[in-house]
């Protein structure tokens, strides 16, 4: 029997890298997938990719409305939520001493107001049991140059899931966090100067495998969370780094 038989899940930045990978193995896996995203070609693209399991609901992260029709949406088609996986982030540069509102509120609306106000507004409808996985990063605990923003935001997810995680026990919610280093998706090869070819073959030089992690091992694990093989984890953060966040080279 698949792990996520008969379970609803909804995975929020679905259309493309950890997302969609993700919903590809959902739905591998017996899962009823809905994806979100900003972009709606984008997000009818992923779904003809993904198959009749799964479906596209266009969703800002950043807007609390939009989020409150999203999950109206979903309780009016499957009355429940088995897994919730809030992946939609955003990052962003700055360094410390030239860090703008502009950067701030754009990290933050997205990474820590949308993915907080992502799971609260989907506690009423998520079932018993349910499993919630935030995806964070090694950036809240391993320091990178320009990053303290987005660092920021990830740390005070991880912070908000542990204590989630006691306050949705009652209900034998279970949240958990996955914590990836980085992973070789699109947003690395979009030409668009925030990551340059240099750049990237000088952080997979550092990292122990030689190499960035793949969207699918990051999948993978979260079928593991999402799926009764994980019954009793909770509170629980799994880094998926490939050993980089304890190469002493790589972190400095």
């Amino acid at each position: 029997m698949s792990k996520l038989s008969n379970k609803i899940a909804v995975i929020t930045g679905g259309n493309s890298g950890i997302g969609f990978a993700t919903a590809q193995q959902f739905i591998a896996e017996g899962a009823d997938v809905v994806i979100t995203g900003r972009n709606q070609k984008a997000i009818d693209e992923a779904v003809e990719k993904l198959g009749q399991k799964a479906i596209g609901i266009l969703s800002d992260a950043a807007s609390i409305s939009d989020t409150e029709a999203l999950v109206e949406n979903v309780k009016a088609r499957y009355g429940r939520v088995d897994v919730l996986v809030v992946n939609a982030g955003v990052n962003f540069m700055e360094p410390v001493g030239q860090i703008t509102e502009k950067g701030f509120d754009y990290i933050a609306n997205i990474n820590l107001k949308g993915a907080i106000f992502t799971v609260e507004k989907f506690i009423p409808i998520l079932a018993e049991g349910a499993s919630v996985i935030n995806v964070t990063s090694v950036s809240a605990f391993v320091v990178g140059m320009g990053t303290a923003v987005y660092a920021a935001s990830k740390a005070a997810l991880t912070a908000y899931s542990r204590t989630a995680a006691i306050e949705l026990a009652p209900r034998k919610i279970r949240v958990n966090t996955i914590a990836p280093a980085m992973t070789e998706t699109e947003i690395f090869h979009k030409g668009n100067g925030t990551f340059t070819e240099d750049m990237i073959a000088f952080t997979k030089n550092k990292m122990p495998f030689k190499r960035y992690g793949l969207p699918v091992e990051v999948a993978k694990l979260a079928v593991f969370l999402a799926s009764d093989d994980s019954s009793f984890i909770s509170g629980s953060e799994y880094v998926i780094d490939g050993a980089a966040s304890v190469n002493e080279p790589f972190r400095m």
